[in-house]
């Protein structure tokens, strides 16, 4: 019983600490390897249109990459 009782402990534990890790960067869980994206799979779905958080998200970026690539005086 104290076998079980401290896996439940250790796996509760990391579930908390995944859950707050959540809450603190509103980022989800991502595998090792990479995912969709290191097997040249940009999308998860077979929609011809990008969904508005996609389209959000690419705006987001080329704003990044511009504001990056702009001199700028420290």
């Amino acid at each position: 019983m104290i076998y079980f009782l401290a896996t439940f402990t250790v796996f509760l534990l990391v579930v908390v600490g995944m859950a707050i890790g959540y809450i603190f960067d509103k980022k989800t869980i991502g595998g090792s390897c990479g995912g969709l994206a290191s097997v040249g799979i940009d999308k998860e779905c077979d929609c011809p249109d990008p969904c508005d958080k996609r389209l959000e998200k690419e705006a987001q970026q080329l704003r990044t990459d511009r504001l990056m690539a702009a001199p700028r005086i420290i």
